[in-house]
């Protein structure tokens, strides 16, 4: 059961509206239209409802989270492999069916996608070397020489300064969620288990 109550348009404040509007348009917002975002109780999907509790931080994170999203160097299959491993990592249902939902897109196979759900390393050696690099800095709080070149073989310094902020960003998308036990959409199995 969801801890925050949902935030509806009716009993929004002024700056949480304009975090709303932020949210729910931009790169975010093609092919949707604003209701795509609300739930079955009226408040934002995902992340975003615990955001307009705290409208300013709250647009930094959906800001900092966009921007990793659709502006950075990192290819969107390898972006959505390493979302989908932090996802996995918390345990974070929502987080891992929005982003598998969005890895398809992304062109990332159904057994890729079900490899990393069960915590395995997918086959692609891409796909494998940014799932490793991601798993062993959550796991491990540090990555080894080997895993950093492979990844970096990839991405670059840009791409791994990217690599790294995203997977930050997307613990604290999935500890969020976690925490306000984000509901899930209606009819839709959690990825991982439980109520």
């Amino acid at each position: 059961m969801r801890r925050l109550p949902a935030v509806t348009q009716d009993a929004m404040t002024d700056e949480q509206k304009d975090v709303f509007g932020k949210i729910t348009s931009g790169p975010r917002s093609k092919g949707r239209n604003a209701m795509d975002f609300l739930d079955a109780d009226g408040g934002l999907i995902g992340p975003f409802n615990a955001y307009l509790y705290s409208p300013k931080v709250g647009n930094a994170a959906q800001t900092l989270a966009g921007l990793l999203r659709f502006d950075s160097v990192i290819p969107g299959d390898l972006r959505e492999i390493a979302i989908m491993a932090v996802g996995q990592n918390w345990g974070a249902d929502y987080e891992f069916y929005a982003h598998a939902k969005v890895a398809r897109n992304e062109g990332v196979d159904e057994d890729t996608i079900e490899a990393i759900r069960v915590g395995k390393s997918p086959a692609d050696p891409k796909h494998a070397a940014i799932h490793g690099f991601v798993i062993e800095l959550l796991e491990n709080k540090k990555v080894s020489d080997a895993t950093y070149a492979a990844a970096h073989a990839i991405l670059g310094d840009q791409g791994m300064v990217e690599l790294v902020l995203l997977a930050g960003c997307y613990c604290m998308v999935s500890a969020n969620l976690n925490a306000f036990q984000t509901p899930m959409p209606e009819g839709v199995a959690r990825p991982f288990g439980g109520d």
